[in-house]
């Protein structure tokens, strides 16, 4: 009898993408894929994949684009095909097939919206495809707006009934301090009640700014309530999720316990 496999949703935002530079870095791109070989005997894995605006602006500069969303929405029209394609071109080196979805937060408001989207990623794993899903930004400015992808990543996680989310960040994961003004800072290794590191989360929103620890611990929440694993690991790291599941890397792991 053919063994189930596990369900992974990995999250790779913008400044990961970028690997801290104005461009889309295809190293990180390939990584990603590297990791996917090595996951796929064990896991089905959906990409929820920002930087379609990041990727735009290595083609076209459109004026305003940074304080108008309609510019931004365009800005994400031209550059989503164009990432789509990175990931194609790159994955399909390591024999990967990938296939795009794009929703927005109405459609998981939606019970029968809901439905198709699961039904159609059961479907993409079945033939041996990879969904990679972003925000459909061209009819809706949520990500644009507020930042990243944490909480439709924790949602697709929900709808699919996932094992495990991994948020790729820039950082180890939550600390007990702003490490950017306190060397001394101690990263929280294990959070099973959110309202445990609140007052960490307060003191980081005026440098983290969107898209940073205040929208993970909200996609969280949502994962916590659904009971979805979820975890923060730092895509600077090589081979950051392969390692973090070896125990290898710090990371913050998010999970309730088993009387909650």
């Amino acid at each position: 009898m053919k063994q189930m496999k596990k369900k992974l949703i990995i999250k790779i935002g913008t400044s990961t993408l970028t690997a801290g530079t104005n461009r889309i870095s295809f190293a990180v791109i390939e990584s990603l894929a590297r990791q996917i070989v090595e996951l796929k005997n064990s896991y089905e894995v959906v990409i929820v994949s920002s930087g379609a605006i990041a990727t735009a602006r290595q083609f076209v500069e459109i004026n305003g684009y940074h304080k108008n969303v309609d510019s931004k929405q365009a800005m994400a029209a031209i550059g989503q095909t164009k990432l789509i394609e990175l990931y194609d071109t790159i994955f399909r080196t390591f024999g990967l097939n990938i296939a795009q979805i794009l929703l927005t937060y109405r459609d998981f408001e939606n019970p029968v919206a809901i439905e198709n989207t699961r039904n159609t990623i059961n479907k993409l794993w079945q033939v041996d495809y990879i969904p990679i899903v972003n925000e459909n930004d061209t009819v809706s400015f949520e990500e644009i707006v507020l930042g990243d992808n944490d909480k439709l990543s924790a949602l697709v996680a929900t709808i699919t009934e996932a094992d495990l989310l991994v948020l790729v960040s820039d950082i180890d994961g939550i600390f007990d301090h702003n490490p950017h003004l306190h060397p001394e800072a101690r990263l929280i290794t294990e959070v099973t009640d959110l309202d445990s590191i609140t007052s960490c989360i307060e003191e980081k929103n005026s440098t983290l700014g969107t898209g940073g620890m205040s929208s993970k611990v909200y996609a969280a929440e949502i994962c916590m309530q659904n009971g979805v694993e979820m975890w923060i690991v730092n895509g600077q790291r090589s081979r950051y999720i392969m390692r973090a599941m070896k125990g290898e890397i710090p990371y913050t792991r998010f999970h309730r316990t088993s009387n909650q």
